[in-house]
């Protein structure tokens, strides 16, 4: 079908004090033009990005008080017209420009928790779940489902993708798998499996340029117009 709207696609970006200074420079130099909707949640409240302080105090283990605080948020304070949600992590590079045509393959009237999928105990009875770092997308009746039962957070830092798979899990909602969607950088893939992929996202900025990363592989284009400039990266070298 034809991409989603740009409305149609809530961002939420979980980040903290810590990286306001160094992550979300990046978002808004790469992505961050292509979301209609975005909010930065973070433990302060800087008017000049801007960031929402959910009261929620930052956590070095697992985000499961602030994920579940979003999601809440979404239901109870953006416009019910808008069916999908993203939350990505502060250093996740996405590319919404084909998110937009992903969704086009799902309903949204219909309970979707999409991603890439990772499983937990599996031959024992286990879960599987959407990995939070490279993103994480809700259709509105998903987190209505979640949010109107009684799973929760077993502790304010447990990990927050883990749980959500719990909770779908006894929910019966099934998980949607996305090859397109990336825990890791590019160099941590093989070659080959990449090459057959126009991916989504990717994550975490580890001994890369994650503006080199977002433009050689998820900009609209791959040559792309920044700051007047045609550049173009070499893929082998990221």
């Amino acid at each position: 079908g034809e991409p989603v709207k740009k409305e149609d696609i809530f961002v939420a970006v979980k980040t903290c004090r810590k990286f306001h200074d160094d992550r979300i420079p990046v978002v808004k130099q790469t992505w961050e033009r292509e979301a209609a909707l975005i909010e930065y949640y973070s433990d302060y409240a800087d008017m000049s990005i801007p960031t929402i302080d959910l009261g929620i105090p930052n956590t070095d283990r697992g985000h499961c008080g602030k994920t579940f605080a979003i999601l809440e948020r979404f239901l109870n304070h953006t416009s019910p017209r808008t069916p999908w949600l993203v939350i990505v992590d502060d250093d996740t590079l996405i590319s919404v420009f084909r998110l937009r045509k992903l969704l086009s393959c799902y309903d949204p009237n219909e309970p979707v928790f999409l991603g890439e999928r990772y499983g937990y105990g599996l031959g024992t009875g286990g879960y599987s779940y959407i990995t939070g770092g490279g993103g994480m997308v809700f259709s509105r009746i998903a987190v209505q489902k979640l949010l109107a039962s009684k799973c929760r957070c077993y502790s304010m830092d447990a990990p927050d993708d883990m749980v959500l798979g719990m909770c779908f899990s006894g929910l019966g909602i099934p998980i949607t798998h996305s090859s397109l969607f990336h825990q890791a950088r590019p160099m941590d893939y093989p070659k080959d499996y990449l090459s057959h992929q126009i991916p989504v996202s990717f994550h975490k900025h580890w001994n890369i340029d994650p503006v080199k990363v977002y433009f050689t592989w998820l900009a609209p284009n791959t040559e792309e117009s920044h700051n007047g400039k045609k550049v173009g990266y070499n893929r082998e070298d990221l």
